[in-house]
């Protein structure tokens, strides 16, 4: 039988925010609890989650859960960064995730932060140019890394094309 310690996380999990709201109601308030959180492998896959319950414990395992439906895959280069520069929008925020050399690091704020970091990206550079909140902002960087991903599977799409093109003009002469 394994011992406890031997157990191996498929995940890391990283809590981004965490926060208590009321509802106001006929004999008072009734308070409960929201739970923002990232969940990704260190290695290109992401995943962004957010529970409410009436326990912060309940709430962290729905964020945990919700995260691990909505994994993104980020292609990450040998530098360990995103290959090009990339512009995200959820509802008002907005966030500029551009790529940069080895040694620089994550310079990143927020909750933009936590998830690049969880992510596996080791240098790269973000702008938030408008943002209300952790919430919105998160979701905006999520939407950057999902148009990262969307974009490279086309340019690969279409370099593999130019190979079979140079190929058959090859076997033309």
């Amino acid at each position: 039988m394994a011992a406890f310690n031997d157990i191996v996380k498929e995940y890391e999990e990283k809590i981004i925010k965490i926060s208590r709201v009321a509802k106001v109601l006929k004999g008072g308030r009734k308070f409960s609890f929201n739970c923002l959180m990232a969940v990704g492998d260190f290695k290109g896959k992401i995943g962004l989650g957010f529970g409410k319950a009436n326990e912060t414990s309940d709430a962290m395992k729905k964020a945990s859960n919700d995260g691990k439906k909505n994994f993104v895959n980020i292609p990450i280069n040998d530098e360990g960064t995103i290959p090009f520069e990339v512009m995200g929008k959820w509802g008002n925020a907005r966030i500029l995730l551009k790529p940069a050399q080895p040694g620089s690091g994550i310079i990143a704020g927020g909750s933009a932060r936590v998830i690049l970091e969880v992510s596996g990206i080791r240098n790269i550079v973000t702008k938030s140019l408008t943002s209300g909140s952790q919430l919105n902002l998160a979701r905006a960087t999520m939407d950057a890394l999902k148009q990262v991903s969307k974009i490279y599977k086309k340019w690969q799409i279409r370099q593999t094309f130019k190979e079979v093109r140079s190929d058959n003009e090859e076997n033309k002469s």
